[in-house]
């Protein structure tokens, strides 16, 4: 059974989070939600 992670917020915490939560179990659907027009990233 494949299993979900629902992260809320967009920023850089969310998006290690999800980063690692993939590392670890990379058939893990992640699914990240931001209430702002854009999620943050880094060069």
């Amino acid at each position: 059974m494949r299993r979900n992670l629902v992260i809320i917020g967009g920023g850089a915490g969310g998006g290690s989070t999800a980063a690692e939560a993939k590392r670890n179990d990379p058939s893990l659907n992640v699914t990240i939600l931001e209430k702002g027009n854009f999620v943050a990233f880094a060069a």
